[in-house]
């Protein structure tokens, strides 16, 4: 058995029913839990990101609306792109339905992740904020569980080394040939260049720490959403009379394995739908919950809506814009290659190559805000394990890898980001279900005060009029 096949095998199994239902079940059950809290905390949420809440003095490094945009810019990457050219490819339109509701419950998921990592967050002397799952696990659920922190831990670490660096800078070179040479083979020079290029542009960013990545990622990550949703709308809008048909086949399919898949329903629609959605918005993994612990706030359900926004974003508004444009052009019919498919289903909606440049220069800006905010996981996941002095190293190792990345098989890598992934959600949602009870309580405390202030500011106006 080859290394590509091992990968694979364990991809395989790692991603089998028994996670799939404790991910979408986990994220319903805090749904209910919290009592709907991604539908009725939403426009809080918005209001929050508005600034209207920024206290300066408050403890923490970055604002409410810096520690959304550098999460969005490690969730918002490639597989928003080929992620999810990859889920229909492999199971169908109705894959992006899974995509959908891992989202949806994803929401919930992501409000508890990233309370708690507020909650149970250390600011130390220098003001550096040490936040995440690794501190909750330990110190919400116990010293006696600290094995399962330094598991998490370990976990993110590596994964950083997958989907937030070797899968990324994969796509940039890729795309970067593309606009550069067209439909050229990229060379072994090329990719190494680009690389060395991109590593000494990471750099740059990312040696100042999270303040740096927050106001780097406050500038692009808002101008690249708005460039791809732009371009993304002007192609619905463009092919308007498809759109009934695509969401008939995303619906059906849902429910329904085309004869052409392999493995039912549950082995190829749901686990990649599923699979490609926790790889989009990374709900679950407790990944964002590293940056939200660096948000200035004394309210840890503050920072909990601000988070939950982010699966909306990326999966809900992102990733139904790629799948909607595959599935109204029908290019996943006529194409089978996961790196190209959004790039032909562009050019068919435009009906011009431009949709093609569209796509690749989309995805280098994606993967290298993804790559910025990847690399502040693992420096905190090295800081918790080995301490501050193995910070500096592992920031050094890491664009080390991005040389590496630019010129290795792209399933390996997938399948190496899959396994990782797999085994970041386990630990983290362990500690979010055995943690719910503290995280309802202070929520229904935080709703209560809100509601309350709320009504005494309508009291004051009421008495000045």
């Amino acid at each position: 058995m080859s290394f590509a096949e091992l990968i694979a095998s364990v991809q395989q199994f790692v991603w089998g029913p028994v996670l799939m239902i404790l991910l979408v079940g986990t994220g319903l059950f805090l749904t209910v839990r919290y009592k709907f809290v991604q539908i009725r905390g939403f426009k809080h949420g918005a209001g929050i990101l508005s600034g209207k809440y920024d206290r300066e003095r408050d403890p923490g490094e970055i604002t409410h609306f810096q520690a959304l945009m550098a999460a969005l810019s490690a969730t918002v990457g490639t597989g928003n792109i080929v992620g999810v050219a990859t889920a229909i490819l492999t199971g169908g339109p109705g894959a992006l339905f899974w995509m959908w509701i891992t989202a949806l419950v994803g929401m919930a998921t992501k409000f508890s992740s990233c309370t708690l990592a507020v909650r149970f967050r250390r600011v130390d002397d220098k003001g550096v904020s040490h936040g995440g799952p690794m501190h909750y696990i330990e110190h919400g659920m116990g010293k006696n569980f600290k094995w399962l922190a330094v598991m998490y831990a370990l976990f993110t670490m590596f994964a950083s080394f997958g989907i937030g660096n070797m899968f990324q800078i994969n796509n940039i070179a890729t795309s970067l040939n593309f606009l550069v040479n067209g439909d050229k083979a990229p060379t072994f020079l090329f990719n190494i260049v680009t690389g060395v290029v991109v590593a000494v542009l990471v750099g740059a960013v990312i040696l100042g720490g999270i303040k740096s990545i927050g106001k780097v990622a406050a500038k692009i990550v808002p101008f690249m959403c708005v460039f791809y949703i732009g371009a993304g709308l002007i192609i619905i809008f463009k092919n308007f009379n498809m759109i009934p048909e695509a969401f008939r086949e995303i619906f059906y399919y849902a429910f329904h394995t085309p004869e052409a898949l392999a493995g039912g329903l549950l082995g190829t629609v749901v686990r990649n739908g599923v699979a490609r959605g926790l790889f989009s918005n990374e709900a679950g993994l407790g990944s964002a919950a590293i940056a939200h612990g660096a948000a200035k706030t004394k309210e840890p359900v503050r920072e909990g809506l601000v988070a939950m926004l982010e699966p909306f974003i990326d999966t809900i508004m992102i990733c139904t814009i790629t799948g909607l444009i595959i599935v109204m052009t029908g290019a996943h019919e006529i194409f089978s290659d996961k790196g190209e498919l959004t790039s032909r289903a562009f050019e068919i909606g435009l009906n011009s190559a431009l949709g093609g440049k569209i796509v690749a220069f989309g995805i280098v800006l994606f993967a290298f805000s993804t790559l910025i905010s990847w690399s502040y996981y693992g420096d905190r996941a090295s800081d918790y394990l080995f301490g501050e002095r193995a910070v500096v190293p592992y920031r050094w190792i890491y664009l080390g890898f991005l040389i590496f990345g630019a010129v290795i098989q792209l399933d390996v890598v997938i399948g190496f980001s899959d396994i990782m992934n797999a085994m970041m959600a386990l630990p983290n949602l362990i500690a979010l279900i055995v943690l719910s009870p503290f995280v309802a309580a202070i929520s229904k405390d935080y709703f209560k005060r809100m509601k309350a202030e709320k009504a005494e500011k309508r009291k004051e106006r009421s008495a000045v009029e």
